[in-house]
């Protein structure tokens, strides 16, 4: 079941309810202590278990050790309607921690610099509303607390195990905290949001030799010099050029002394693109590239080529359910920001893959606070202020979805 959610014309701008906003001091506390504990993908005990505690103390079922260390929670509204999922991710990424603050990191070399400990606040947060306010909504929503976003994926092995079955979603919906917007902003569009993630492996094989005797060797530094040029040719003229894609050769290896041409060279890198119409093109157009630059010197390869997630694309029906709520909870209506596509990756995308959905950017960055780092940076950090903002906005969501 689809329908469409209009904006209405009666604007209730920067509305957060007092019940949630006295949701604040706690949703501030949950993030700083998933902050100070972080875990890898699939690792996820204390956190998992941090989320089932308090899940077990506020009377919401809930099932565990879903795909390894996940959760997904079940609360039902007053009366049958459709199924709303709600999904966050919980783990962190390996990456040591540099900024000064209370609640750093106290696993070494383990660092929340995505926001994931912020999404699990948040969901857990409007679980606690939603269980305290079932007489608001029908229904049933069902929170997915997910592993491993980061990689190798949770998504897939979650859905394998049923979480969008008994009962069967209708949509889902999720969130990403995102220093490229401003704080109190969300991002929202239909279509594509996020690109799909695709790596790949090279081996060149040549032949080593003399440093001075070039003639006697097939130099495979060379050969892959002119791969990686030539690679660059997929999105210069075989993509669309309305169509967005990336090539990225991100590692190259090949050498070990000044005065010997390499026998080996080795290409690691990533493919990035939105439409799913250009998986089939970039891939053939990789290997033939390789396979005839190899082959006109002579040398010889080995490809790994793979696809991690394919690109996230919103439903627009959900979209408009989403913007629609949003619009109601950001400082602005100009605090909807439509064009806010990345060639990021997310396996949220399987989920979109499943049933229709939408995944938005709730815009957490705030320079004059020194909270504008980048995702990934060692010293990336959020304005926890958009904390309630972003339960506010799920819970809207609820409400208006889980209709009768």
């Amino acid at each position: 079941m689809v329908t469409t959610f209009p904006i209405s014309a009666a604007q209730d701008i920067s509305s957060v309810r007092p019940t949630i906003q006295a949701l604040h001091t706690d949703l501030v506390e949950w993030r700083r202590n998933f902050h100070k504990y972080p875990e890898l993908g699939f690792k996820e005990y204390l956190t998992s278990e941090f989320v089932a505690r308090k899940l077990q103390e506020w009377g919401i079922n809930h099932k565990t050790d879903i795909a390894k260390t996940g959760i997904v929670a079940t609360i039902p509204g007053k009366q049958p309607g459709p199924v709303l999922a709600i999904r966050a991710d919980m783990d962190a990424l390996p990456i040591q921690e540099e900024n000064d603050v209370e609640y750093r990191s106290h696993h070494h070399g383990i660092m929340h610099a995505c926001g994931h400990d912020g999404h699990t606040a948040i969901a857990l947060g409007t679980a606690k509303y939603l269980a305290a306010h079932r007489q608001d909504f029908c229904g049933t929503v069902k929170i997915i607390f997910q592993p491993a976003e980061e990689g190798p994926g949770g998504a897939k092995p979650m859905i394998a195990e049923g979480v969008l079955e008994n009962p069967t979603v209708d949509a889902i919906i999720g969130l990403h905290l995102w220093n490229n917007l401003p704080a109190g902003t969300v991002g929202v569009r239909s279509g594509p949001l996020m690109a799909a993630v695709e790596q790949f492996r090279c081996t060149i094989q040549g032949k080593g030799g003399h440093g001075a005797m070039p003639h006697q060797t097939t130099d495979s530094i060379l050969v892959a010099s002119q791969v990686v040029q030539a690679l660059q040719t997929i999105v210069a003229r075989n993509v669309d050029p309305l169509d967005a894609a990336v090539v990225t050769v991100g590692k190259f290896h090949a050498g070990n002394a000044h005065n010997v041409i390499a026998e080996r060279a080795e290409l690691a890198g990533t493919v990035r693109y939105f439409n799913p119409k250009l998986e089939p093109i970039i891939r053939q157009r990789f290997e033939q590239i390789v396979a005839g630059v190899c082959q006109s010197h002579g040398a010889s390869y080995h490809l790994d080529y793979w696809q991690l997630y394919p690109s996230v694309v919103n439903d627009p029906a959900i979209a408009d359910l989403v913007r629609s709520c949003a619009i109601k909870v950001v400082e602005t209506p100009a605090g909807i920001v439509p064009e806010c596509q990345t060639m990021g990756g997310e396996d949220m995308s399987f989920f979109l893959q499943a049933v229709p959905g939408c995944y938005f950017f709730l815009g957490s960055a705030n320079p004059a606070k020194n909270l504008a780092y980048p995702h990934h940076h060692p010293r990336f950090n959020f304005d926890e202020s958009v904390l309630s903002k972003g339960v506010e906005i799920f819970v809207r969501c609820v409400e208006k979805f889980c209709q009768p």
